[in-house]
């Protein structure tokens, strides 16, 4: 072959091969850059590699804090201003806390634990080597044992502080007034512009039912004057839209919107990669809900924005875990049918969303749903302060969500595992009142 033809070949090579690489860089499939498998909880967001990387660089410094930045607030065990203190200089020099990607290595599927960090398991030995001397109530204790559920949290620590545990010696595992916040009055009552069937305002040119028009009139919408136009548009010359988009429904509801753009259902939406399905996620799913795309509508419904069915019904067409399926066999389900059937005084049912979405009080002080499933999740002992402390005691709280069994079977019985973080508390106060 004469040179003039190899370099030829090779220019063709050569400019395939960069245009193939140019095309996949350029397209959404960025697979083909993945150095390893993502982590459970950046899976859906794999393919928006420029949410976590600066292009042909490195991670970007608030990548993390974008969307974990609720994990590095006061409430931090261990914020960046604790290692910025020169008095600490030294435990620098054994580990960069300052710096997320310090614990938390992305595309290390063999090296990241279940909690997402990529340290060994006793690294808190790194800076707590003396802490049998300073409490001698943890001496002789593994460090492999710190952040087992109901010990220590690395950032957020606010259920196992030693002051609010202070406050909750002695509990019974159900208290007295066992209810969680009422619903916001704003979804509830009737507003003043109230509308009826009779009000709808949608094109004549759109077909539609009477069945969905009934929906409609019986919905926190109607009741608050928002009609067909207000998602659909059709009017004042704005063309109808059959499916409104989720940025229609954000319009009104942006605290709602902004913590399902952070949670596992809207995270890949938030990133600009469309919509999640089931069939994508790495938990188990219902076969016929594979192919579903996650929306507001997908859990409450377009028209009749049923609060009820997003609450269980919504949530068990999707997941298929044991967890899930053990639900409607709980104690926790009993109370939900007899607050649904009025035999119960409402709060105190208890559904999916009690627990993994619930209401909580805004800056403004109006009672909101955290749309975020994930928010009390990272770690399950977050979910002790803002849900189970509502009906039950702290430390029979604690004991439950660090009983995997339990947990698994939905909390059908009594925990078989004890934390002694609130014996250790209750010890401590006792020795300093001599």
């Amino acid at each position: 072959m004469s040179t003039r033809t190899s370099i030829l070949a090779w220019l063709l090579l050569t400019g395939l091969v960069g245009g193939f690489g140019a095309f996949r860089f350029t397209s959404r499939d960025q697979t083909l850059y993945l150095p390893d498998q993502t982590s459970h909880g950046h899976h859906q967001i794999e393919m928006a590699c420029a949410s976590c990387h600066t292009p042909f660089g490195g991670v970007k410094d608030d990548a993390c804090t974008n969307c974990h930045g609720e994990q590095r607030t006061a409430a931090d065990s261990h914020p960046a201003s604790k290692f910025n203190d020169p008095r600490n200089a030294g435990n620098l020099e054994k580990i960069d806390a300052r710096r997320c990607v310090t614990c938390h290595v992305e595309h290390w599927p063999e090296g990241t634990h279940r909690e997402g960090y990529t340290l060994p398991v006793d690294f808190c030995v790194t800076c707590h080597a003396d802490v049998g001397t300073e409490r001698p109530s943890h001496a002789g204790m593994s460090f492999t044992t710190c952040s087992d559920a109901g010990c220590h949290n690395y950032h957020d620590n606010r259920a196992l502080w030693e002051d609010y545990l202070k406050k909750h010696i002695g509990e019974p595992f159900v208290l007295a007034s066992a209810k969680v916040l009422p619903r916001g009055v704003a979804m509830v009552a009737k507003g003043p512009k109230s509308l009826a069937a009779k009000d709808q305002d949608a094109p004549r040119t759109v077909a539609f039912s009477a069945a969905l028009v009934s929906e409609w009139e019986e919905s926190a919408h109607a009741r608050s004057g928002i009609n067909c136009s207000g998602c659909h548009g059709g009017t004042q010359g704005l063309a109808w839209v059959n499916k409104p988009p989720l940025t229609i429904c954000a319009g009104c509801h942006g605290e709602q919107n902004k913590g399902f753009g952070l949670g596992k259902h809207g995270m890949s939406v938030a990133a600009g990669l469309g919509p999640m399905s089931p069939g994508r996620a790495r938990l188990p799913m219902r076969a016929e809900a594979k192919e579903l795309e996650v929306g507001c509508d997908s859990c409450h419904g377009g028209h009749s924005v049923n609060a009820r069915k997003a609450a269980v019904d919504s949530c068990l067409g999707c997941h298929d875990d044991e967890h899930s399926r053990s639900y409607q066999r709980s104690p926790h389900f009993k109370l939900w049918e007899a607050e649904i059937n009025r035999t119960a005084p409402p709060g105190t049912g208890v559904s999916c969303a009690t627990c993994h979405m619930p209401r909580e009080k805004s800056s403004s002080g109006a009672v909101v749903v955290q749309h975020n499933q994930n928010d009390n999740l990272r770690p399950s002992e977050n979910m002790v302060r803002n849900v189970c402390a509502s009906c039950h005691g702290v430390g029979f709280s604690l004991d439950a969500v660090a009983d995997p069994e339990l947990v698994r079977h939905n909390f059908a019985g009594r925990p078989k595992k004890h934390v002694a973080s609130v014996d250790m508390v209750e010890k401590r106060a006792a020795q300093g009142k001599r």
